[in-house]
This record gives structure tokens, sequence and C-alpha cells, in this order.
């Protein structure tokens, strides 16, 4: 896994390749951070490994000629309920290059991290479309504390470090 700091903006494209290959895409990802300085991570599963269960960040793969601050904040409210303008989050504050499969199907995500903060929202399921609703079953508030002393999986899995680094 690759993992650098990000000064521009770029437009989303997915690209399919080969079975045997991973399947290319770009993801907009957003940092919630409340009032009380918890990151609001999603809980769900891999349908191919439901025994599996892990916490992730908000947000997911942009749609053709979508800039990734754009597919953050469609995700942001299809997955929470909260809504922003592409404006609001600012420059990305990370960018990574994961590898992984979900439903047997491989991908290699170039995914950008949008910080947005935020007072004391409620979170909505609401939004969600059919997969979401099917793969996500809860979400929480996590400290930084709370996450370094956890043994339940998240990801990203320096999300402590960048929480860290963006105070």
């Amino acid at each position: 896994m690759r993992a650098t700091l990000l000064t521009h903006r770029t437009l989303a494209s997915v690209s399919i390749v080969t079975a045997d290959q991973p399947i290319s895409r770009q993801a907009g990802r957003v940092l919630v951070i409340d009032a009380d300085g918890r990151v609001l991570l999603l809980h769900g599963y891999d349908p191919a490994e439901p025994g599996r269960p892990y916490w992730f960040t908000v947000g997911g793969g942009a749609q053709h000629d979508e800039s990734l601050a754009d597919a953050a904040v469609r995700e942001l409210r299809e997955e929470t309920g909260l809504t922003a303008k592409a404006g609001d989050l600012g420059d990305p504050v990370w960018h990574e290059v994961a590898e992984f499969s979900f439903d047997g199907t491989r991908y290699r995500q170039e995914q950008d991290f949008f910080l947005l903060r935020v007072g004391s929202p409620d979170v909505s399921a609401q939004g969600r479309d059919d997969e979401e609703a099917a793969v996500i079953d809860g979400h929480r508030w996590w400290t930084l504390s709370e996450l370094q002393a956890t043994s339940e999986s998240y990801y990203p899995s320096e999300l402590p470090r960048l929480l860290r680094a963006l105070g």
C-alpha cells in the first residue's frame, strides 16, 4: 500500500481489466470529525467474508467524470445523511492506494481523503443504496485513544497517525 499527501485534485476514472488483474478505480473519502474530536466510522463487511467485519471511513468510488470531492460529498449524503458541498471539503488531506477484494472482485483503488469538521450531527442510513444497506450495519464516533486501543479491524490502518497529524 502506498500513501502520500496530495496537493491537487484528480478527476475520477474507472478502468476494467482482465479477470486476473484488479479493477482500477478512484474514490473520495471523508474524515468526518465531530465537535468532540471523534471520527465517524461505518461498520460493515465484505459479502464474500461476512464473518470478518471491519470499520471504515465514509466514502466510495467516483462515477465517470465526477471529481473525487464530488464523489466524497455524494457518498457522505448517501451513507450518513450528512450534507456538504465539495468546496466545504477543501483540498485532500491524504492520498492512499489500496488493494483489496470485495464480494470476490479485486480492486486497486486510489483514494483521496478529505476532512470535514461537523458539530454533533445525527447519522441516518436512509440514503444508502441496496448494496450499502446490505453490507453496512452500523456506525460509531471513535476517539483517537479508542482507535489505538481496539482489537477490531478498521481502515485505513494509518488512521490514528493521520488523525494526530490533523489535530
